[in-house]
């Protein structure tokens, strides 16, 4: 009955093809490490954070009045109120936690190169679409942290030459943050923004699966149809729309072989989110911060008015130009740098494993500064933090800089056609 049903479907809608193509069959290298887990952990994060949004919002009051107050009825009325609000508010930071090391993966391994350079600019789009999802939904409590932290983030726009003060005006929706204003952020945070987002996951998956994955050694499974000897193919038969196009090796089917690792990976995730958000929801003020237990107050500034800490690398790095239309260009130039990473990187050699000692240095430094930064954006600015805030800034863009230059004359070592490990 069940074989019936399914061709019924598959007359109708290519279900068992589309499961074939993507997961049941997708033939995935056989040397995937744990740095291939934040993919998958980034889609559950995903998950989570819609459910338990499109929950939180049935109770949730989007107005000056009684966003505060309907959040504390949340906590404290609502049956598992508190435990939506933590899975979500815990989610937020772990999003970002698996984005950023997933980001690095791609670093490391050269992910972003030829040809998935497209795969790499959607992702940087999810990234940047994450970024204002986020930053909207830091707003929704009405804290008094949210509030100040809203009115120094708009208050960018302002520096803008002739239309700044017009273009801040109309993103607040009045002429100071109010009600107004966590309006449409609520607008732009529970429907535009999560629709993009979605879109773009679903557009970076076929960009992926259509070219294949990477691997850490950064060597092609998919060889021209007819190259590869009989004997040296994969056991493995694949689905025709891959098999009819290219001789596939060295891989195994995603399903079951990594499906079942993948759940290994989120076992493990789910029992340190869990200790996090039912011992450490708070983070020590890094995930809630303590002003945001209090309702906003227009004439009460925090004492160190600092971002969430997933935008304290870019934040010190516009805090640290002492001219705000300046750092404000460097701060959008920071990230506009991580967009046209497959254009500064000439080499033909991915992954660092292949590609000189200079290479894994230029990756550490930048590693190292981007660290740096997020620190110094959770914290209070001073002359001493400043100064490092510059160096680190200097460590982030030579890193793009360096490597442009470096990178199109690389000593490499040479890549294996087949896989070593």
């Amino acid at each position: 009955m069940f074989e019936n049903f399914m061709a019924w479907i598959d007359k109708r809608l290519p279900v068992t093809d589309a499961w074939n193509k993507h997961v049941g069959q997708y033939p995935a290298p056989k040397n995937f490490n744990f740095w291939y887990f934040f993919g998958s952990l980034a889609m559950l994060v995903l998950v989570n954070q819609i459910l338990t949004g499109i929950w939180l919002t049935m109770n949730y009051e989007p107005s000056g009045d009684g966003a505060f107050a309907s959040i504390e009825y949340i906590m404290r009325d609502v049956d598992y109120g508190w435990l939506l609000r933590y899975m979500h508010s815990t989610g937020a930071s772990a999003f970002f936690v698996v984005v950023y090391l997933h980001m690095f993966r791609g670093l490391i391994y050269g992910s972003y190169q030829k040809p998935r350079e497209l795969l790499w600019i959607f992702g940087m789009l999810i990234f940047l679409v994450l970024m204002a999802e986020a930053f909207m939904g830091y707003l929704l409590p009405w804290g008094n942290m949210s509030y100040w932290g809203a009115q120094v983030i708009i208050s960018l726009f302002s520096a803008v030459p002739v239309v700044g003060e017009e273009l801040a005006t109309w993103i607040k929706g009045d002429y100071v943050i109010s009600g107004a204003t966590l309006n449409r952020f609520f607008a732009l945070h529970v429907v535009a923004l999560p629709l993009v987002l979605v879109v773009l996951v679903f557009l970076h998956i076929l960009a992926l699966h259509e070219v294949g994955s990477n691997n850490p050694e950064g060597t092609d499974i998919k060889k021209p149809k007819g190259s590869v000897k009989e004997e040296d193919k994969s056991k493995f038969e694949f689905h025709k729309h891959y098999t009819d196009k290219y001789d596939i090796v060295d891989a195994i089917p995603f399903h079951p072989y990594y499906s079942v690792k993948d759940i290994m990976g989120v076992a493990g995730f789910l029992i340190l989110f869990c200790w996090v958000m039912f011992f450490y929801p708070e983070g020590g003020g890094y995930f809630i911060e303590a002003p945001n237990f209090e309702p906003a107050n227009g004439l009460k500034t925090p004492e160190n008015i600092v971002p969430v800490w997933y935008f304290g690398p870019f934040y010190t790095i516009l805090r640290v130009v002492p001219d705000k239309l300046l750092g404000t260009i460097t701060m959008f130039a920071a990230i506009a740098m991580l967009f046209a990473l497959p254009w500064f990187d000439r080499s033909t050699v991915k992954s660092f494993r292949y590609r000189s000692k200079l290479h894994l240095f230029n990756i550490i430094q930048f590693a190292i500064s981007f660290i740096v930064l997020g620190i110094l954006g959770t914290m209070a600015a001073s002359d001493l933090a400043n100064l490092i805030g510059r160096i680190a800034s200097l460590g982030y863009f030579g890193f793009f800089i360096s490597l442009w230059f470096y990178s199109k004359n690389e000593k490499t070592k040479p890549v294996p056609e087949r896989m070593t490990k």
